[in-house]
């Protein structure tokens, strides 16, 4: 399999952490070399900064504008650091999110302006975007079922998770148009069935790819 930057979206609770590690998983189980990142994260400094956007504090607000930012500068150091470098090095890269959420989240959810978003999408990114996407489709509520089965009761894990449901449909909207936009690049799989059924999909879409 030539080198890839393959990328996993959706919303809360949609299983993509979950896919994202079976593939990687299954890669390496077929002699392709593979790396698995998440996002934000993924770097000493992007971890940081994950702890920053995502740990829930009700007393401690972030304004959309700083999440936007803080979202790209814990991507251009993933990016710079280990994206950049494995693919050169011919491997396979998997990341759980990526650009794509920011757009669903802070435009879409949000209400920034698209036009800014992609802007710094640009800034940070350059010409480099996904050659693959999986957005995992699930209904909003049942991913927010999924979220609070797992979740200590009453408290939610992260800040996002705790957002009302009428962002996450937003959010899920946003996803929705985009791969509107880029049906060559996202590949859309309805996430209700089995896991290992979604795997076995998943890994025959990105063996199909790999070919074309």
């Amino acid at each position: 399999m030539k080198a890839k930057f393959i990328t996993f979206e959706g919303v809360e609770g949609s299983g993509k952490s979950t896919q994202a590690r079976l593939l990687c998983e299954r890669l390496e189980e077929n002699s392709i070399p593979a790396v698995l990142l998440r996002e934000p994260g993924g770097t000493a400094v992007g971890e940081k900064i994950r702890r920053v956007l995502k740990d829930y504090d009700p007393l401690a607000e972030i304004s959309p504008q700083a999440e936007l930012f803080l979202f790209a500068a814990s991507r251009a150091e993933l990016l710079q650091s280990v994206i950049l470098p494995a693919l050169a090095e011919g491997k396979i890269v998997v990341c759980d999110r990526f650009h794509d959420s920011t757009t669903a989240y802070q435009a879409f959810g949000r209400g920034i302006d698209i036009g800014i978003v992609q802007q710094v999408h640009k800034l940070t990114l350059g010409d480099t975007i996904p050659d693959l996407t999986f957005l995992l489709d699930l209904d909003v509520a049942g991913g927010m079922k999924r979220v609070s089965l797992r979740n200590e009761p009453g408290r939610p894990d992260d800040r996002f998770e705790a957002e009302k449901e009428e962002f996450h449909r937003r959010v899920q909207s946003g996803y929705l148009a985009l791969a509107g936009g880029e049906p060559d690049r996202f590949k859309v799989i309805p996430a209700e069935g089995a896991i290992e059924e979604l795997a076995d999909k998943i890994w025959r879409i990105a063996g199909d790819a790999n070919e074309q």
